[in-house]
């Protein structure tokens, strides 16, 4: 028995088809993790005395985490089944703040069958991380290899 996957196949989507993700605020603890992770302590992130003799005036988040932010959120939204990341053009606009919160708006721009993998399909996403003032904080593309629906199995079945 095959476990059933959250999210739709790439033949369920259309070029123009768009969704919201969940969201997240961003903490503290974000900042400390991240750091932790990327081997990044700038002080920029790290101390506030310094951070707020800055243009930013205070702490920011990594611009990084801001992305690695929108990868999980756009996991969260259970829109996509599980997908192979192919690529990933990024912008980052303004600054993301502890306390702020984001969610990502994400829109089809493309949508190909694979050449080298017949049952798999190709999504280019334009995705724009927004903050609570639906300011957009970070923006770019994202190509994902989606599932195609295996023969037999009926269009807009979801886990």
């Amino acid at each position: 028995m095959e476990a059933m996957l959250p999210g739709s196949y790439f033949d369920d989507f259309n070029v123009g088809d768009e969704t919201l993700t969940p969201r997240v605020t961003v903490t503290e603890g974000h900042i400390l993790a991240y750091a932790g992770v990327a081997g990044d302590f700038s002080p920029i992130h790290m101390d506030n005395v310094y951070a707020q003799t800055t243009e930013f005036g205070g702490r920011i988040a990594h611009g990084l985490m801001g992305l690695s932010l929108t990868d999980g959120l756009k996991v969260q939204s259970a829109t996509f089944r599980d997908g192979i990341a192919l690529s990933w053009s990024w912008s980052f606009k303004q600054p993301i703040r502890i306390g702020d919160t984001l969610q990502a708006r994400i829109r089809i721009k493309e949508a190909r069958a694979s050449k080298s993998k017949p049952d798999m399909g190709i999504l280019v996403m334009a995705i724009d991380l927004v903050n609570q003032r639906d300011e957009v904080v970070q923006t770019g593309e994202h190509g994902l290899m989606v599932p195609r629906r295996p023969a037999g199995e009926g269009a807009g079945e979801r886990a």
